[in-house]
C-alpha cells in the first residue's frame, strides 16, 4: 500500500513523517515554499522527544504521479481548498482511487463524493503545527492522534481496516469505524472555537462563548436528524490524546490561526461555523452566535485594520442576540 497524502501541513506531515518510520511508502504533494523546501532539503518532523529530517517523496501537482492500483490518498488539505484538490485529482486519477477525508468539518466527504466512488471520512484529532516551510511539529506524546476512520457515508470494508491498522501501527489511535462521521461532528463542535484567537485579545469569556456556539450546532444537529456522538462517547477517543510540549516550539495555535498566521486570505470558518450556519439556515433554526463569529473571522482575515474585541464585548452581543 502507498500513501499518497494531498497536503503536507501540521495533520499531513505528521501522518506521512510516522508512516514512512513505519516502514510504509508516502508520496507528499505539496505545493510552493514548502513542497519544494521538502524535495531539496526533506521534511524536518519535530516532536517532543526527537527531530527528524525525512527525505519523503514529493511532488507539487497530481498530475506529476504515476498511479498504482495499491493507492490511498489521504487528503488533508483545508476545507476552502478541497474542490481545487479534488478538480485536479480527478484529471489523472484512477476513478476507483480510495479517497480518506483527514479533514475538519463535515462537508469534505460530500464534496469528494461528485468526483469519486469511494470516499471514506477520517476523525482528525492530532495536535500539530505548520508555520515555517519544510517543518512540521507535532506536540503529543503516544498515541500521536486519533484518525478513526469508515466508509463515507457509512459502513466499513476490507480498505478502511488496512488503513486503520496501518495508522496504528504508526503509534496512533485508529479504529475502522462504520459510523464514525458521528465522532466528526462531534470533533466539528470543538472546531467552532477555531476562530476565537483571530478575533479575541482575551480569552476571560471564551468558554461562555463556546457554550452558546455548541448549543446552537446541537439545536441545529437536532433539527436535522444529525447523529452526533454524546460527550462521553467522544471523551472516550478524544481523550486518547494527549498534547506535550516540544521543546523551543511552542503550539502555534488553531488551525484556522495557523493558515492566517502563514498569509492566507482563505480560511475555513465557513465550513466549520458556516456549516452551522447551513444547517440551521435548512432548518429554520436561528444561529447567530456562529454567524457572528464566522463574519468576524473573514473580517480579522480580510481587513488589514480590523480591531481584536475584548472577549466580554463580544459575550455580551451574542446574549443580546439570542
Amino acid at each position: 500500500m502507498r500513501f499518497i497524502i494531498y497536503g503536507a501541513g501540521a495533520i499531513g506531515g505528521t501522518l506521512g513523517s510516522r508512516l514512512f518510520v513505519a516502514g510504509y511508502e508516502v508520496l507528499f504533494i505539496a505545493r510552493g515554499q514548502h513542497g519544494s523546501t521538502i524535495v531539496q532539503d526533506g521534511l524536518t518532523y519535530r516532536n517532543p522527544h526527537e527531530t527528524l529530517v525525512q527525505k519523503i517523496p514529493s511532488v507539487p501537482h497530481p498530475s506529476a504521479i504515476a498511479f498504482r492500483s495499491d493507492d490511498v490518498m489521504i487528503l488533508t488539505v483545508k476545507s476552502q481548498d478541497t474542490v481545487t484538490a479534488l478538480s485536479d485529482l480527478a484529471a489523472v486519477a484512477p476513478r476507483n482511487l480510495p479517497i480518506f477525508c483527514a479533514q475538519n468539518g463535515v462537508c469534505n466527504e460530500s464534496l469528494a463524493l461528485r468526483f469519486f466512488p469511494r470516499v471514506y471520512a477520517m476523525l482528525v484529532l492530532c495536535p500539530g503545527t505548520y508555520l515555517t516551510p519544510g517543518e512540521v511539529i507535532h506536540s503529543a506524546r503516544d498515541p500521536g492522534g486519533c484518525f478513526d476512520t469508515g466508509c463515507y457515508p457509512n459502513g466499513s470494508d476490507s480498505t478502511a481496516q488496512a488503513v486503520a491498522e496501518a495508522l496504528e501501527q504508526s503509534h496512533f489511535a485508529a479504529n475502522a469505524d462504520p459510523k464514525v462521521m458521528r465522532l466528526k461532528y462531534a470533533k466539528l463542535l470543538l472546531n467552532l472555537g477555531n476562530p476565537l484567537q483571530l478575533i479575541l485579545k482575551d480569552f476571560n469569556h471564551s468558554r461562555e462563548i463556546m457554550r452558546f456556539l455548541r448549543q446552537e450546532a446541537l439545536s441545529c444537529f437536532e433539527a436535522a436528524g444529525i447523529d452526533c456522538a454524546n460527550q462521553s462517547e467522544s471523551e472516550a477517543r478524544f481523550g486518547l490524546v494527549k498534547p506535550e510540549t516540544v521543546a523551543n516550539a511552542p503550539r502555534g495555535g488553531s488551525s484556522t490561526w495557523q493558515s492566517v498566521a502563514r498569509g492566507q486570505t482563505q480560511i475555513e470558518t465557513p465550513y466549520l461555523n458556516g456549516e452551522i450556519c447551513l444547517i440551521g439556515r435548512e432548518n429554520n433554526i436561528a444561529t447567530p452566535a456562529n454567524d457572528r463569529i464566522a463574519t468576524l473571522a473573514l473580517k480579522a482575515t480580510n481587513q488589514a485594520d480590523f480591531r481584536q474585541q475584548a472577549s466580554s464585548t463580544l459575550l455580551e452581543e451574542i446574549e443580546r442576540n439570542r
